[in-house]
């Protein structure tokens, strides 16, 4: 079961990060398209392995607990590896550091969040932001290497730039939504009748 295609899926994208360095490091532009083709790819799976395994009924938990993972991990490294090499300076820096800090924060509501038994949902406007932010970050992966006529990089700085503030209108959701479960004051557990302790005896 851990095998399926949905999973298998999930794990191209973990796959994908060491690919994307290799690519990378290729000092001709070609290394460039061959990044962006291997990203590109790699982010389509994350809407096949979810439509595949509610469609052949294949979800499992290790699909749903690696699948976020797989997300950030491909996310964080292309991120980290454009501000290696040839960085559009601060203007990439500052919506970088804000996606990857929310990427974080919503990690660790996740995790607090299971331990107490409740999920945190994907929601519809998160969806778009991360769709807008690999669109963004394909056009940056590209930069000056391609067509004159095509201003990758400016499309790219703008995509990045309005997937940010996406990433900070959801993140203050999903933590609003995550501050409502923490502050839901526990039942108190009673103790079964069977359980109370004797009177001593004088």
């Amino acid at each position: 079961m851990h095998f399926n295609l949905p999973n298998l899926l999930t794990f191209s994208r973990i796959a994908a990060v060491p690919v994307l360095l290799v690519m990378f490091m290729i000092p001709d532009d070609a290394g460039r398209w061959l990044a962006c083709a291997v990203f590109v790819v790699a982010a389509v799976t994350d809407y096949f392995d979810g439509y595949v395994a509610r469609t052949w009924n294949q979800l499992s938990e290790l699909g749903r607990c690696l699948d976020p993972i797989a997300d950030k991990l491909l996310v964080a490294a292309v991120l980290l590896l454009l501000a290696f090499f040839n960085s559009p300076g601060i203007l990439f820096l500052l919506p970088a550091l804000v996606i990857m800090c929310r990427e974080v924060l919503v990690s660790g509501l996740r995790e607090y969040l299971a331990q107490v038994k409740v999920r945190l949902p994907v929601s519809r406007l998160a969806k778009w932001k991360t769709a807008i932010q690999m669109v963004a970050i394909g056009f940056l992966i590209v930069a000056d290497t391609g067509p004159w006529w095509l201003p990758a990089t400016e499309i790219g700085l703008a995509g990045i730039w309005f997937a940010a503030v996406l990433t900070l209108i959801t993140g203050y959701d999903y933590l609003s939504a995550s501050l409502r479960h923490m502050d839901r004051p526990k039942k108190p557990v009673r103790a079964p009748a069977s359980a109370k302790i004797a009177t001593p005896l004088p």
